[in-house]
């Protein structure tokens, strides 16, 4: 079977910029792998609204993940710390611990889904790191995967670039 893993985070886009993006991958479903998905900084992307978003806008399905969320936990340590790799082989080691991704049902999923996350890009964070647990998955099964970031052109690392201010005269 030929499959699109996508990821793409809010922040850092336009409910426009980000539907968009959904769209012109063709996007069939949507996998929300936050741990809080109704924080007040969500705005459009925040449950249940997305799912009536992704619908209305996209004819996109809905389905949250939580075996693919961080622990509350990691995710506070990593926020202090801002030390990447500890957090990656951290929550490595919590995907192994709960067998992800052999009892992740994503033989389920539609062939062209996206993991949803917050950060903008997926350098640092844990959406490509599922992701690539999952496309690593499928091959072992004889799958075509393709793995795409979404993140908007001229952006780097999903953030607008910053223009540098002009030497003093």
């Amino acid at each position: 079977m030929e499959r699109l893993l996508c990821t793409i985070g809010f922040a850092g886009k336009t409910a426009e910029e980000f539907f968009a993006l959904l769209r012109g991958a063709g996007v069939q479903q949507l996998i929300d792998v936050r741990q809080n998905r109704g924080g007040q900084l969500s705005g459009f992307a925040k449950n249940p609204d997305l799912s009536f978003f992704l619908r209305a806008i996209g004819n996109i399905e809905y389905v949250h993940e939580p075996l693919l969320a961080p622990p509350p936990e990691l995710l506070k340590s990593y926020r202090n710390t801002k030390d990447w790799p500890t957090y990656e082989s951290a929550f490595l080691e919590t995907m192994k611990e709960r067998s992800v991704p052999e009892e992740l049902d994503s033989g389920s999923w539609a062939s062209k889904v996206a993991l949803l996350c917050s950060e903008p890009g997926p350098e640092k964070c844990h959406r490509r790191l599922a992701a690539d647990l999952i496309a690593a998955h499928w091959r072992a099964r004889g799958d075509q995967v393709e793995v795409r970031h979404l993140v908007l052109e001229g952006h780097k690392n999903g953030r607008p670039r910053r223009k540098k201010a002009a030497p003093a005269p």
